[in-house]
């Protein structure tokens, strides 16, 4: 039996959701096939000749792009079975496996921890073919919702496309090859917004430790320099991170790392940051969302803008730097937050620290999101759009909605033209201030004394 695993975006990282998987069913005895869309031109013969074509959906724009694709796919083999398998497939799968005018988007739908649940799926396949709809152990339902604990394999990267073609570590005018690692899944946390909240309600799912470092071992050998720990928190299960970073460091001395982790995290574990610097770490990707204390509760992220400011220092004296992730557009956001946002980069100096592209960022609202159950958001809800796979809402003064686009298309454009992100930093910060009816301090374009060149991967972070 034939298996095509497909990847559509997976932040600019070789695709850990195509390798971890491929392993399994390769294991299992099946032929399997890598194709990262991202990278990669769609391979009409790869297609044709699958049983089984899954797509691994892990972010909104995987999803996305997932649907537009599947209907190249059903075009040039209508008899091959279609599976999403992700964080987004399970937060959708209603709407994945309804039937249309002719068939559902996916026959199958996989979510959480999906690597046995792919492995149990092409085993019914090739013993007689199930119902389209079934999926072990899921009566009629069509979609997998448990989250087993599984015994995890290395990955298998040796179809994937060559770390070159991604995101690299950028230094200054240096650059280094990355590999892309979990050692867990999953968050203890259940931040309202966000899309593991539904999916794994606070549970954490560990990878163990050997399977992680042979994973860094293969990488190394492939050329990487540099590791991003791609968990939602690295620090959730902490002596597990600790453990698999110091080792890492003995066997590979030379290699830096980055990770992400809550602020709260960040403060609660403060003295383990000068340890992780020491063991290699370069910086720390956190998602601050805003600075305005009631909408951050609305969000139950757990912190305060008192807790961001103390996370920067603590971080700086650790040597490591704090890229901060943003969601500057809420329903509830004023014109007063997001020129807040630009006083806090102005005063901690975190221009570089900050990929343009944050400042644009709108929530999301997916199917399945706990912000549904939350009162505040209710009135200016608009209804789910079928195009888009999100929950729209409107801000109660238009002009929000309206600089949230500009403010996109603007960063669009400068990423197209390469421009260098301290200018788009300053079109950003006189766009906000010229729509508050305000006037900016002095262009930070000015001041090149602040370009520290701010370790970063060259992919934006969102999704």
């Amino acid at each position: 039996m034939n298996i095509l695993l497909i990847s559509c975006y997976e932040l600019g990282h070789q695709p850990f959701n195509l390798a971890s998987p491929a392993a399994h069913l390769r294991r299992a005895g099946f032929e399997v096939t890598c194709l990262d869309l991202s990278v990669q031109p769609m391979e009409p013969n790869l297609v044709k000749q699958a049983q089984l074509v899954a797509f691994s959906t892990p972010m909104h724009t995987a999803l996305r792009l997932a649907t537009r694709y599947v209907r190249t796919v059903r075009r040039l083999n209508p008899d091959c079975h279609i599976c999403f398998y992700g964080l987004y497939a399970q937060l959708h799968a209603s709407q994945l496996l309804r039937n249309t005018t002719r068939e559902p988007v996916a026959h199958f739908v996989l979510g959480g921890e999906f690597e046995q649940g792919l492995v149990e799926l092409a085993r019914n396949l090739a013993h007689g073919k199930p119902p389209r709809t079934q999926v072990p152990h899921t009566g009629n339902q069509g979609r997998e919702t448990a989250l087993p604990r599984q015994a995890f394999v290395r990955p298998d990267r040796s179809s994937l496309p060559p770390l070159s073609q991604y995101a690299h570590l950028q230094i200054g005018d240096k650059r280094r090859l990355v590999g892309y690692v979990e050692t867990s899944r999953g968050c203890a946390h259940r931040c309202r917004h966000c899309p593991i909240t539904p999916v794994y309600r606070g549970a954490v799912r560990i990878v163990q430790k050997d399977v992680v470092l042979a994973d860094i071992e293969q990488l190394v050998e492939q050329g990487a320099q540099h590791i991003t720990f791609g968990d939602p928190d690295f620090l959730n299960a902490v002596k597990h991170a600790l453990a698999i970073v110091r080792t890492m460091h003995e066997r590979f001395p030379e290699v830096t790392f980055d990770f992400t982790a809550k602020i709260e995290h960040l403060l609660e574990y403060r003295t383990l940051l000068p340890e992780l610097r020491h063991l290699g770490g370069l910086f720390v990707v956190s998602a601050v969302e805003l600075l305005n204390d009631q909408i951050l509760r609305y969000l139950d992220k757990g912190h305060t803008r008192a807790d961001v400011e103390e996370a920067v220092r603590l971080t700086r004296a650790a040597g490591l730097t704090l890229r901060a992730s943003l969601m500057p557009f809420t329903p509830w956001t004023q014109m007063q937050d997001l020129l807040d946002i630009f006083e806090f980069v102005e005063t901690y100096e975190m221009h570089q620290q900050i990929d343009p592209i944050q400042y644009s960022i709108r929530m999301l609202v997916p199917v399945g999101s706990h912000l549904l159950n939350l009162p505040q958001l209710a009135p200016h809800l608009v209804g789910f759009d079928e195009e888009t796979w999100v929950y729209q809402w409107r801000h109660p003064d238009p002009r929000m909605d309206q600089l949230q686009t500009e403010l996109f298309r603007l960063v669009e454009e400068a990423s197209q033209q390469k421009e260098d992100d301290l200018v788009t930093y300053d079109r950003i910060r006189d766009r906000v201030f010229e729509a508050a009816g305000r006037t900016p301090s002095a262009s930070c374009a000015n001041n090149r004394a602040r370009k520290q060149y701010a370790p970063r991967l060259t992919e934006d972070w969102f999704c």
